[in-house]
């Protein structure tokens, strides 16, 4: 993208930012600690999300912020950024490297722009409204595939899903019904639905702050990206369904409906 707003520009520069403080304590270890609801967290995720909140905050002192370690801090302008400086810290301390940063802006509301680094591999996917999903200097599409038996499907956090009967039992009917499916998971299906390699994605335990940013992404991308009700996303997000096609999202949802 040649016209970047200010706005991407500093969530690319915090994305950068984020990713010398993560990769120096991922070379180097971490002690690890857990939250009341038993989710790990480490210096790394502390520090990281620091460095992106104070760039950010240098660039637009009158914007809020909602972060996955320092919580929310309202602004006066409407706008707010959405930050998780490690999705998926569990990797990150099993030196395991499909964790990336995820920073989106929301404005009243709607979600306005994305980025999703992935600091091991030093991919970037960025988007921003009206202004197509890029890695680099490459466009991203999806791919149009149409109907289930040419799909290929990934799946992530399930969890959930097992203890809704009804659901579970259709998610294995659509894992049959498609050409292929994987369970690539994290930041790394969407990165892969957004560039076109596969087309349908099922998540039913996520939070916002986990894949904001990918669904600016995988929109601009062509893609379409709901929760699992087909419904759009907000701050009480908790499950996605994605497609590159929206006639084979619309498919998906049926069947898992």
């Amino acid at each position: 993208m040649k016209n970047k707003s200010k706005a991407l520009q500093a969530a690319l520069d915090a994305a950068d930012a984020a990713r010398q403080v993560i990769l120096e304590h991922y070379r180097d270890g971490v002690d690890v600690h857990f939250k009341g609801d038993d989710s790990p967290v480490t210096q790394a995720d502390i520090s990281a999300e620091e460095a992106i909140v104070s760039l950010l905050r240098e660039r637009f002192d009158d914007h809020g912020f909602y972060g996955e370690e320092l919580g929310q801090h309202a602004g006066n302008s409407g706008y707010t950024w959405l930050i998780d400086p490690i999705d998926g810290t569990k990797s990150f301390v099993r030196n395991c490297p499909f964790f990336s940063t995820q920073i989106a802006l929301m404005h009243e509301g709607e979600l306005v722009l994305g980025v999703s680094s992935a600091p091991v591999s030093g991919d970037v996917f960025y988007a921003e409204r009206g202004q197509g999903a890029w890695c680099g200097d490459q466009r991203l599409q999806v791919r149009d595939t149409q109907t289930l038996d040419r799909a290929v499907l990934s799946t992530g956090n399930l969890g959930s899903l097992i203890s809704q009967q009804a659901k579970w039992t259709a998610l294995g009917g659509l894992m049959q019904s498609v050409h292929r499916h994987r369970g690539y998971g994290d930041y790394l299906h969407y990165h892969l639905l957004a560039q076109g390699s596969i087309d349908l994605i099922v998540e039913s335990d996520v939070n916002i702050l986990d894949v904001a940013a990918l669904s600016v992404i995988v929109e601009e991308a062509g893609g379409v990206f709901t929760d699992l009700d087909g419904g759009a996303l907000s701050l009480e997000t908790r499950s996605v369904l994605a497609s590159g096609d929206a006639g084979l999202h619309a498919d998906a949802a049926k069947r898992l409906a």
